[in-house]
């Protein structure tokens, strides 16, 4: 199996470097990531500037490329050009994997994720796509490497039966404050649609200027429904979500279209 990696907190980050050592036997992994970090970054590419791309060794046993980009100019950058020129003309590969991100990509935070936005820029591009993100809690507490073993289970069950070419699941791992946790259960949710409660405080500078700063946590919302991916990894499962970079309400189509007859 051939394995795109990529992440939204940059190449160096810990979490891609303990994901990349959990996958490492899963197939041959090509690592192209941002150079620095880029959360919250959402689906936002280059169209103005270079893409400075250059070959780092990150640990003794991974190495990648380092984009000077967002995650979905990592992922159109690797699929377009250099996924060819370092595997051969026409190569693409079998899978996308992008994290392991340093927080977790549930409810509506999943429309402003970097970690999220270059699995889709890579299903869109039709190579399915695999997001892992970890519950980092507050304050932070985390194992890097048994989140990544973790994530590793949750990535062989998503992979037991081939993903369709436009396929992107998005997977978050609760928090992993031991070497021994066990293994949470797997849960299969729906995303939280619920605002977040973003908290702002107003200062004011030196030089008199206001400015507000931002202060929510990104895990607080206006309300948690049910059965849904807030819900389940609030409750320590590893929950996953299909997700679709299809917008459109089909709900809602004919409805339009018998409006504006």
């Amino acid at each position: 199996m051939k394995i795109l990696l990529t992440n939204d907190d940059g190449i160096h980050a810990p979490g891609i470097i303990s994901l990349h050592r959990a996958i490492a036997d899963l197939g041959e992994v090509t690592v192209v990531a941002p150079s620095t970090v880029q959360s919250a970054a959402g689906h936002g590419i280059t169209f103005h500037s270079p893409l400075m791309c250059r070959h780092v060794r990150v640990t003794d046993s991974m190495h990648g490329w380092s984009v000077d980009g967002r995650p979905a100019d990592c992922t159109k950058v690797a699929l377009r050009s250099l996924w060819q020129e370092l595997h051969g003309k026409g190569s693409r590969p079998d899978v996308t994997i992008s994290g392991m991100n340093v927080g977790a990509n549930v409810g509506i935070n999943v429309i402003y994720s970097g970690t999220v936005a270059a699995a889709v820029e890579s299903a869109f591009l039709g190579v399915p796509a695999i997001a892992v993100s970890l519950h980092i809690g507050d304050p932070p507490r985390t194992r890097f490497d048994r989140a990544a073993e973790i994530a590793r289970k949750a990535i062989d069950r998503v992979l037991e039966r081939p993903l369709e070419p436009h396929a992107v699941i998005n997977v978050n791992v609760p928090c992993t404050e031991r070497d021994d946790l066990p293994m949470p259960p797997m849960r299969v949710v729906p995303m939280n649609t619920a605002p977040g409660i973003d908290a702002y405080e107003k200062r004011t500078s030196p030089g008199g200027q206001v400015y507000y700063w931002p202060a929510g946590n990104g895990m607080e919302f206006t309300h948690t429904a049910e059965d849904t991916d807030v819900e389940a990894l609030l409750d320590r499962a590893v929950t996953i979500t299909p997700l679709s970079f299809d917008l459109t309400d089909h709900v809602r189509l004919q409805g339009w279209r018998d409006r504006l007859r």
